[in-house]
Formats: structure tokens, C-alpha cells, sequence
């Protein structure tokens, strides 16, 4: 059968359906809904010119894509493309047409750096370095048994903190805002990212399907949200931890992990029984942090670049 890659969008409903049942396979260990898919295609910013991309062989998507320009980065010519293939549908060229098809997009849109996230197996790096790409970073994939294993006590926060949810800021979201902005330029990458765009940020992170303000944790010292642990859920029983962290003016007292164990323990009420989050692998503070809530490491990507001129 012949494979033949196209750009996906939000009205082919098979289309997407698809998309999210080869990414559910190939990434358990991440959340995927349609909903959420098609909320990503519809909502991205202009400049980032995405496209999600799917690859099909009889009218089956066995491969996809999703490939945009780091448009939110101070180093400007940077772009990313990352492959997923059905484990059962690969060595057909799938994957092949697909890097091939996004790096002419990328290209097109002025990008000459390409990075991809490819999981760490010698098949996948083999087929990134038949490519061109170099290995970079790593960063690890973490779970949480929330149904059968034991979270730490929660214990009462100390004199002058609050603990509050990510929906007691709906009418005004701009203080996590800046909140997020500043703990993301520091969060260990080869990527440097540049959080100014608030109208862009509530499109993509706040009001994305995925996002659950309720299951957010903010610890708040004298009004001020000092630390954060922002939730993504599945709306069945699977729970993510999308972000957490502390500004700097606060760090080394333990806020985080608060806010992480009171929003792990919401989520475990709230009937959530499985719980997954990411860690770059040079973060050694907040990987120490998952252990001690019990995360174990299930899988390890490795970042890899390509100069496209």
C-alpha cells in the first residue's frame, strides 16, 4: 500500500481521531484527546505557523507530526518536528515522509534549526541520525500509581501561605500569568523561551481543553501566588502535572512541593488514577521532588537537532 502524508485539520474528525489513537500508543505516558488535538490546530498562534500532520496507508493514519516555528524564543530561526508512528505500522516509510514534509514547511517559514524529541531507543536515534539529527538533552517521562500508591501526608501550610486553586484566579488569570512566565525562563532547556504574550497564553495554556484550573494548586504569600503546580487532566481518570514551580523570590522553602501535593491529592479525590508529568533530565531538584511522591521513570526521550541550511 502507498502512504501519503497530509496536513490535518479540525473539521475531519477521523482525521483527528486518528492523530490521538497513534499518539495514546506510541506515548502512554502523555495525555491526547481529540478534543485537544483539534483545539491545538484551531488556537496556535499565527506566527508558529503549526501543523499537525498525519500519515496514512489505506486510509489508516499509522504516523504523525506536529511541526511549528519557536516563534515565543529570543533566538529567532528555530523550529521543531516530532514523529510518532504506530509501533505496529513502522518500516513502511511513514515516518520518513513525514520529516521530509515538515522540514519543507519549516523551511518555507524561515526556520533553519530543527529539533525533534525522539524516544530514546536505538531504532528511534538510529532513524534520527539517518536523518541528519544530532542528540542533545534528555528529559525523562514519570508515573504515578494515584489509585493503588501512597501519597505523603498533606501537611497544613505554613504561617502566611495559602493554598488556593487555579480557578479562584478565572476573573483574573494575568498574576499566574507572570507566575508561569518567569518559572519557564528558567526551567533547564536548549531552548530559550520568552513568555510575553498574555492574550496568546490564555489561548494555549489557560483555556486549552486539557488544562484543569480546579485541580491547580497556587501557593499565595500575602496575595502574591508564590509557587505553582498547573494540572492537565484526560476528563477520564488520567492526571498531568504540566508545570511546577516557584518564583525566585520564594525558592528553598518548600512551596512547590506544597503545591504539588495538594493538587496530587485533589486529583486522587477527584477519582484520577493514573498521574504523569515530565523532567528534563538535568533538573535534579524537581526529579528528587517526583521520587519522593512515589513518580518512577518510564521513559526517557532525547532531544535532536538538524541546521536546515
Amino acid at each position: 500500500m502507498t502512504v501519503t502524508v497530509r496536513a490535518l485539520h479540525t473539521e475531519d474528525t477521523a482525521g483527528v481521531e486518528g492523530f490521538a489513537h497513534v499518539r495514546r500508543i506510541a506515548l502512554p505516558f502523555l495525555l491526547f484527546t481529540p478534543e485537544a488535538i483539534a483545539y491545538d490546530i484551531a488556537h496556535a498562534h499565527p506566527d508558529a505557523h503549526f501543523r499537525a500532520l498525519v500519515a496514512e496507508e489505506d486510509g489508516e493514519v499509522i504516523g504523525t507530526a506536529q511541526t511549528a516555528v519557536v516563534h515565543d524564543s529570543p533566538e529567532p530561526g528555530q523550529g521543531f518536528v516530532n514523529v510518532y508512528v504506530h509501533p505496529e505500522r513502522t518500516g513502511r516509510g511513514a515516518g520518513s515522509l513525514l520529516v521530509r514534509t515538515a522540514e519543507q514547511h519549516l523551511a518555507a517559514a524561515g526556520v533553519t534549526k530543527s529539533l525533534a524529541w525522539v524516544l530514546d531507543a536505538p531504532a528511534n536515534r538510529a532513524f534520527a541520525e539517518h536523518h541528519g539529527y544530532r542528540s542533545s538533552r534528555s528529559a525523562h517521562f514519570l508515573r504515578l500509581d494515584l489509585a493503588n500508591g501512597t501519597l505523603p501526608p498533606l501537611p497544613d501550610p505554613p504561617p502566611g501561605v495559602e493554598l488556593r486553586t487555579g480557578a479562584d484566579f478565572a476573573a483574573d488569570p494575568r498574576p499566574l500569568f507572570a507566575l508561569d512566565a518567569e518559572t519557564m525562563s528558567d526551567e533547564p532547556s536548549d531552548v530559550s523561551y520568552e513568555f510575553t504574550d498574555y492574550e496568546a497564553w490564555l489561548r494555549e495554556y489557560w483555556q486549552h481543553p486539557l488544562f484543569s484550573p480546579e485541580l491547580t494548586s497556587v501557593a499565595v504569600v500575602d496575595g502574591r501566588p508564590a509557587a505553582f503546580s498547573a494540572a492537565r487532566t484526560d476528563g477520564a481518570t488520567r492526571y498531568g502535572t504540566a508545570m511546577t514551580g516557584t518564583a525566585r523570590d520564594f525558592r528553598g522553602r518548600g512551596l512547590a512541593k506544597l503545591a504539588k501535593n495538594d493538587s496530587l491529592h485533589r486529583a486522587r479525590a477527584a477519582g484520577y488514577t493514573e498521574a504523569v508529568t515530565g523532567n528534563d533530565a538535568g533538573n535534579g531538584p524537581m526529579i528528587a521532588i517526583n521520587k519522593w511522591f512515589g513518580y518512577e521513570i518510564c521513559a526517557t526521550e532525547v532531544r535532536h537537532v538538524r541546521e536546515l541550511t
